[in-house]
């Protein structure tokens, strides 16, 4: 006899609603059920909290939150695209909006929030739009094609992002908050003022303190705003994102308790007015009055609803920490605890400093318990300070010591130690340092990964990971259990430790120094890993080894990846990219019809980089040596696009031909990249030097950015751009040449000494002990004593520098490597073809040949055809 199991009706496949599916298969739930979702949007669940990073390349499936199968492994009825229009309790049915009726047993509503738009007139013209939903974003992204000004009515957490994409998609952009300051909810006067004089000198011009009265419309299109304070502005795009509202149409149309201001009202259990109906996240009003609109509370009350259908116990939900730590506009924003210092008799320490952009204040009681605070400009130490808010017990440290700068390492430095079990230390999943050891202890957990697949600590903003980690550490030590921090399986030192023993012992080889110091059986010529890293460091220290820097001599040859090896680009077809060094972006006519010639003679693939150089691609390797002796013999050298080193110092025209330029930016981007050519770190080198604070070098998203001021030139450190950009911070201002060039050796020679394998600059300023401020003690003060060891080897790798192609042709023991077979010198790989496209050439990725037609066409005697009819052949 089969038993038909009951129906639970999830309604809203958000983030909230997606969270409610992975409970109930944690907690075995799902297995009670018949589970059947209603998704209103045409996609499954994705993270609307980092919607924004569609616009710097991620796409709609790259935010996609469930893993490929996860709704048919567990036999979760999913339906896209299928909003509920209405509900009946009496009858325990829900109607779609194609008409279709569900019947249920129990009912969990994840309807969500949506966007408030304000009562304005014109709201409704075209090239209005909300921030709410991936569609949202691509119809603004089609607009803005054709506009000039983007303008936002809000500037709250959803605002500023929304800003930050119009900014990212060119438009000259405006942020309009009606409160006084922006992020009223978060921050306090001061950290709203310290935010918008960081934002404004991004470009984004700020209007705090009024409201919009109208847009103002034009054949149907929006092409301006009036204020309440009567001025106006022209615009061709306006985002509307002045907060949300709870949708709890669906519950108030079909008689269940809603609240006064919206929200569906729920008891501690997340249940409505109706026992068999539940509401969970922005839809929901909780029993303390308030409807949360941050997605963390909205995954307690999902685990405390799954809970109950598994007839666990369930964690009551009474109601959330508010914290938050967001990068807005490559500002870091942090507020967490009672920030603004409600509880009576707090007090507050702050440190302020507005030439940085940086405020920090904690609130704290008598006692000097923290209470709660606000970062701005600076949060690294959020992931430690938010859990130590509200233990009720005293902070270890004086709390000043955690927000001047000479101690602004404290906060990190604490580690775990000063944390009680209790300590929430992932917000977004609710799971405390207690949680964390148990999975240690009582689970085995050795690593991170493992960790958080137990505890789901770490899954999402991904804030805590680096607190997470030391608290696996110091867990699995106390327990007895030796943590490897070694680079890899063949040593036990990390990547900096390594570079100290083959500085200090004068260790030439790899081989050397695994024989001496590792831990490899004997016999093993260590692993991909350990061979690149090694070999940088040998590299980068040559000439204090007197020994050769040349990475293809001797065993150094072996131990490069395919790019160093041939010391070239590898692309998707086998075929190689050339890219000459172009210091400064500067380049003669003479030189410009040299590399037209090479890209013509060689049927390359011609493109002007956004490093201000050309790149030729499309070469085999046999045809590399004679490319670089044409361009060598013009007077160019390797750009060492293809190495963990130096790529290029980009530039403006600054004032040789700008009429802002207020120092040569040209002169010193070229002193610079020939200062640094060749040196071999531990992850690429970008920079760039603006001529003004215009900052059309970009000059704060490279790894060393330089920007003129009519004093000389200020340094920043640490920016990145790519997938996870981050604007650099400032090191040192208003230097003069020699200044500024003593510390990018400084800077450049202690990153390399002591960062991580594949580690940027900006991720090792984040993870160093200390920070920015230990780095400027080091750097600038010579805290370590060190600074005259650092500027002696930056000296001696300028001494040593030779140009790798050049030496390379001058070598036949190098240039054998460089042809593509083997045992058939001189044959062209035919597996490498092109198709044409543009008047130019793109590889040709349609399989080429057989087996056989390959070895016949390395045998050119015994082929039955030439080598070049092979892809018509195999065709």
């Amino acid at each position: 006899m089969t038993t038909t199991k009951p129906t639970l009706l999830l309604v809203g496949y958000g983030m909230v609603g997606h969270r409610f599916l992975e409970a109930l298969a944690d907690t075995g739930a799902a297995a009670r059920y018949r589970v059947v979702v209603l998704a209103e949007e045409p996609r499954p669940a994705y993270d609307r909290v980092g919607l924004t990073s569609y616009f710097s390349g991620r796409s709609a499936d790259d935010l996609l939150l469930a893993e490929e199968g996860f709704t048919d492994r567990h036999g979760f009825e999913v339906h896209l695209s299928s909003p509920a229009v209405s509900l009946d309790p009496a009858a325990r049915t829900v109607t779609t909006a194609a008409g279709h009726t569900l019947s249920y047993d129990t009912l969990v509503l994840a309807t969500g929030s949506y966007p408030f738009v304000p009562p304005v007139d014109g709201r409704n013209a075209e090239g209005c739009f909300v921030y709410r939903t991936i569609e949202d974003l691509q119809a603004i992204e089609a607009y803005s094609a054709g506009a000039r000004v983007g303008a936002v009515v809000g500037g709250g957490l959803l605002g500023l992002e929304a800003a930050g994409a119009l900014k990212g998609l060119g438009l000259e952009t405006h942020v309009v908050e009606f409160a006084p300051r922006l992020m009223p909810v978060q921050v306090d006067e001061a950290g709203g003022a310290a935010l918008r004089r960081t934002i404004e000198s991004m470009g984004v011009v700020v209007h705090t303190g009024i409201g919009t009265k109208a847009i103002t419309v034009a054949e149907g299109r929006a092409v301006g705003m009036s204020f309440t304070d009567d001025s106006e502005l022209a615009t061709d795009l306006v985002v509307f994102s002045a907060g949300v509202r709870p949708r709890d149409q669906l519950a108030r149309e079909a008689g269940l308790t809603v609240g006064e201001r919206g929200g569906i009202a729920i008891d501690e259990h997340c249940r409505t007015s109706d026992p068999h109906v539940f509401a969970i996240g922005e839809c929901a009003l909780a029993v303390d009055g308030r409807v949360y609109g941050l997605v963390a509370p909205g995954y307690e009350m999902a685990v405390s609803v799954a809970q109950q259908l598994a007839e666990q116990a369930p964690q009551p939900f009474t109601g959330a920490d508010l914290s938050t730590k967001l990068k807005l506009l490559g500002v870091d924003v942090a507020s967490f605890g009672d920030a603004f210092g409600s509880t009576p008799g707090s007090l507050d320490v702050v440190y302020s400093d507005s030439r940085s952009g940086v405020y920090k204040k904690l609130v704290v009681t008598g006692e000097g318990e923290l209470l709660g605070g606000i970062l701005v400009g600076d949060a690294s130490a959020y992931a430690t300070l938010r859990p130590l808010a509200g233990t009720g017990r005293p902070l270890p440290v004086p709390a000043e010591s955690l927000v001047l700068p000479a101690g602004a390492d404290t906060a990190v430095s604490l580690g775990s130690s000063a944390l009680p079990d209790e300590a929430v230390v992932c917000s977004c999943n609710n799971v405390t340092k207690g949680t964390i050891r148990a999975a240690v202890t009582d689970h085995q957990c050795t690593t991170v990964p493992e960790v958080k697949k137990c505890t789901r600590a770490g899954t999402n903003c991904g804030s805590c990971v680096k607190l997470l980690g030391t608290i696996v550490a110091d867990e699995l030590e106390a327990g007895g259990v030796e943590v490897d921090r070694g680079l890899c399986p063949c040593f036990a030192h990390t990547r900096a430790e390594l570079y100290e023993i083959v500085l200090v012992k004068r260790i030439p080889t790899h081989r050397q120094l695994l024989a001496e110091h590792g831990r490899a059986p004997e016999g093993s010529e260590g692993c991909e890993v350990c061979k690149p890293t090694v070999a940088s460091i040998i590299a980068s220290l040559a000439p204090e080894l007197e020994a050769s820097g040349h990475i293809l001599d001797g065993e150094q040859s072996g131990l490069q990846d395919t790019n160093d090896h041939f010391l070239a680009n590898l692309q998707k077809n086998g075929s190689y990219s050339v890219v000459p060094r172009i210091p400064g972006g500067e380049i003669t006519p003479d030189k410009l019809i040299v590399i037209g010639e090479v890209a013509k003679e060689f049927g390359l693939y011609t493109k002007i980089t956004g490093g201000q150089r050309i790149d030729l691609f499309g070469a085999s390797v046999d045809q590399l040596p004679m490319i670089w002796s044409r361009l060598v013999a013009a007077g160019f050298e390797s750009g060492h696009a293809y190495g963990k080193s130096l790529r290029t110092v980009k530039s403006c025209v600054g004032s040789t031909w700008c009429r802002y330029g207020v120092q040569d930016s040209v002169a010193m981007a070229i002193q610079l990249e020939l200062r640094y050519r060749g040196l071999r770190s531990p992850h690429k080198l970008k920079s760039a030097v603006s001529g003004c604070a215009r900052e059309c070098a970009e000059a704060r998203g490279k790894d060393f950015g330089v920007i003129a001021t009519t004093n000389g030139w200020n340094l920043y450190v640490g920016g990145n751009g790519g997938a996870t950009p981050r604007h650099a911070d400032l090191l040192a201002q208003d230097l003069d040449d020699e200044q500024l060039v003593r510390l990018i050796d400084r800077f450049l020679m202690f990153y390399i000494r002591t960062a991580d394998r594949l580690e940027r600059t900006s991720t090792w300023l984040e993870r160093i002990e200390g920070g920015l401020d230990h780095v400027r003690e080091v750097v600038v003060e010579d805290s370590l004593g060190i600074a005259e060891e650092l500027e002696a080897l930056m000296a001696r790798h300028i001494g040593d520098y030779q140009d790798e192609w050049a030496a390379t042709l001058a070598d036949p023991e190098r240039m054998r490597r460089f042809v593509s077979f083997v045992n058939a010198p001189g044959v062209p790989d035919p597996s490498i073809r092109f198709v044409p496209e543009r008047d130019q050439v793109k590889p040709d990725l349609v399989l080429l040949a057989t087996e056989e037609q390959l070895l016949a066409a390395l045998d050119p005697d015994n082929a039955p055809f030439p080598a070049d009819r092979i892809l018509e052949e195999a065709r």
